[in-house]
């Protein structure tokens, strides 16, 4: 497999949209007195990815950087959306835990510097692998690249969070409820129009919850292409977009990792219907058995009820960008192409809650 950059994970990059122009004079003099051996000129690019929050590769001098950065000042945020503040927090204390992250090295919340709060990290060289059937590589290849993400998302869970210092990085408990309750506030202030399914979803999860509670470290997006390999190695150097990320119940983050399984390879990157067997990947229930080995676990239950909150909480994300790709706020030129994938992803999630039910 040929190596690819973390600039080809986002599809390349690009000049910087005037909307999310950074003043990169006073940038490169901010920068210079935080980052050790930091030297200009400095120069921007705009990765061509990203949808929520505009992401950057800064150059200066023999160095690369990647910039996070909330959307320009004409964006309408959501309630609690872009937080990168907390992205900087989640990944610096994880990195020091040995969770695989990119390196950070500076938070900006004044936005006098360059108009909006960002953060700057460390370039990460290595595989983003897009197709998750693999191509290219043998089975025992696409087998090893499946084990390994699933022992980090393992590892991940099984994390002290007090001791890493997240103990108040969410709100421990409760947490489909809190989730639900959030994104169903989050797709009502983006609906652009009337989604049958989604009304049926918000209505169904909160009476439905399973019972029992765990609090981890959660993700909130742990899929393939949110992941930077070792260039000739399968093993994960950093997890990245940690946006969503919050102390939460850790199926509900495996159970959307997981949605690779029942996604086909045309709608949203999956492998649904796919030779696994021949292609060397495990299929969902050898996969869930490794992670609960893992994380010592009897078995996992309700897991049709966890697949419907996933692709409603998808759909609510998709919902999102949706709207502020029709307000022209949106980072990425493919962002209004990933919102019209909302109503599909209600109508599967439809389908698992009906199975919970046994109606189907």
């Amino acid at each position: 497999m040929s190596v690819v950059s973390m600039s080809e994970r986002f599809i390349g990059t690009m000049p910087v949209q005037e909307r999310h122009r950074l003043d990169t004079a006073a940038l490169e003099r901010y920068l210079g007195g935080r980052i050790e051996g930091f030297s200009g000129p400095l120069s921007a690019e705009q990765f061509r990815g990203g949808q929520s929050n505009p992401t950057y590769l800064l150059r200066a001098g023999n160095a690369r950087y990647v910039l996070r950065a909330k959307p320009g000042p004409a964006a309408k945020l959501l309630p609690s959306a872009h937080a990168v503040e907390r992205e900087f927090r989640v990944i610096t204390a994880l990195g020091r835990a040995g969770i695989p992250v990119p390196r950070t090295y500076c938070l900006c919340e004044d936005e006098s510097v360059v108009g909006r709060s960002f953060f700057v990290m460390e370039y990460v060289e290595g595989r983003v692998l897009w197709d998750q059937s693999l191509p290219g590589m043998t089975s025992s290849e696409r087998g090893a690249i499946y084990d390994e993400m699933n022992r980090v998302i393992a590892a991940l869970h099984e994390l002290d969070y007090r001791a890493a210092g997240l103990a108040d990085y969410g709100k421990p408990g409760n947490y489909f409820e809190r989730q639900i309750a959030r994104w169903s506030r989050q797709y009502r202030a983006s609906e652009t129009e009337k989604v049958a399914d989604m009304d049926r979803l918000i209505e169904w999860l909160p009476e439905n919850i399973p019972p029992g509670d765990e609090t981890a470290v959660v993700h909130g997006d742990y899929r393939m292409d949110n992941l930077v390999f070792h260039p000739r190695e399968p093993r994960i150097l950093a997890i990245l977009d940690w946006e969503l990320s919050t102390l939460g119940h850790p199926l509900a983050d495996f159970s959307y990792h997981c949605m690779s399984w029942h996604i086909p390879p045309g709608k949203f990157r999956g492998i649904a219907g796919l030779d696994l067997e021949a292609l060397g990947i495990p299929g969902e229930a050898q996969y869930i058995a490794a992670y609960c080995a893992r994380t010592g676990r009897e078995r996992i239950e309700h897991w049709d009820f966890y697949l419907a909150y996933n692709l409603f909480r998808i759909a609510a994300i998709l919902q999102g960008i949706m709207k502020r790709a029709l307000e022209g706020t949106a980072a990425s030129a493919e962002a209004l192409d990933a919102g019209r994938r909302a109503g599909p992803l209600a109508e599967l999630g439809w389908k698992y809650a009906e199975k919970s039910m046994g109606k189907t």
